[in-house]
């Protein structure tokens, strides 16, 4: 906990004078997704504001924020953790990610594309993958999909998004393999840029649907054992 407050202490520039709970919550939803927090980390109000130079009411309200986003969860009399995700969770994860990134992809338009973004999270990949920081795979894989959603230009996408993402890196957290889980992915990812990038919408479409229902079935897989010995 203590290197992630460390970590946190350098995001409190990006408060600056007009510090608010949405861009504390903000700081914090960041580095959840980045995986900084685990699931079931308690929150410690004195820490976390001290590292951010906020005050607890200003905390608390984030906290608020962030359990309606069902990242946190509040404990009476104990505190607020870091969420664990159930099973039906993680389905449900899917299933949204499957409706909104084949959506985006449908609804692209013409070609072409702004796939800037897209290529420099294969890029972030593979230099994951060649120095072993399969951890970061991962990161760069959320960054991917990210980028995707962030196409269809919407900041109400992006937004939605943002809090699914988030969600998907605690999933990521209790499955703890992350070679495994992440390494085919990044052929794949590949695959749906050079796709999108000679302009065959359908064929991008079709590689991101298969994509994800094969990374649902080894997510829950593994996810459902590893839940089932934790319990």
């Amino acid at each position: 906990m203590t290197e992630q407050l460390r970590d946190l202490s350098d995001d409190r520039a990006l408060l600056g004078r007009t510090s608010t709970a949405e861009r504390v919550s903000d700081i914090l939803r960041s580095r959840i997704a980045e995986g900084y927090f685990p699931p079931g980390t308690r929150l410690s109000e004195d820490s976390i504001g001290g590292a951010l130079g906020v005050s607890r009411n200003t905390l608390r309200e984030a906290f608020r924020l962030l359990t309606h986003e069902r990242l946190l969860v509040h404990e009476l009399n104990r505190g607020v953790f870091v969420r664990v995700l159930t099973v039906e969770d993680v389905e449900d994860i899917y299933r949204t990610r499957r409706l909104v990134e084949c959506a985006v992809v449908r609804g692209l338009g013409e070609p072409p594309y702004g796939l800037d973004g897209l290529a420099g999270a294969v890029d972030e990949g593979r230099r994951a993958a060649r120095e072993g920081d399969w951890k970061g795979v991962g990161t760069a894989n959320i960054h991917f999909h990210r980028e995707l959603v962030a196409l269809a230009a919407s900041e109400r996408t992006d937004e939605l998004m943002r809090s699914v993402f988030a969600e998907l890196r605690l999933a990521f957290h209790v499955v703890d393999e992350p070679q495994r889980l992440h390494e085919p992915y990044i052929a794949r990812n590949v695959a749906i840029l050079e796709a999108l990038q000679v302009g065959d919408q359908g064929k991008a479409e079709g590689l991101l649907a298969g994509y994800l229902d094969d990374s649902l079935e080894r997510v829950v897989e593994v996810y459902r054992r590893r839940v089932g010995e934790d319990g």
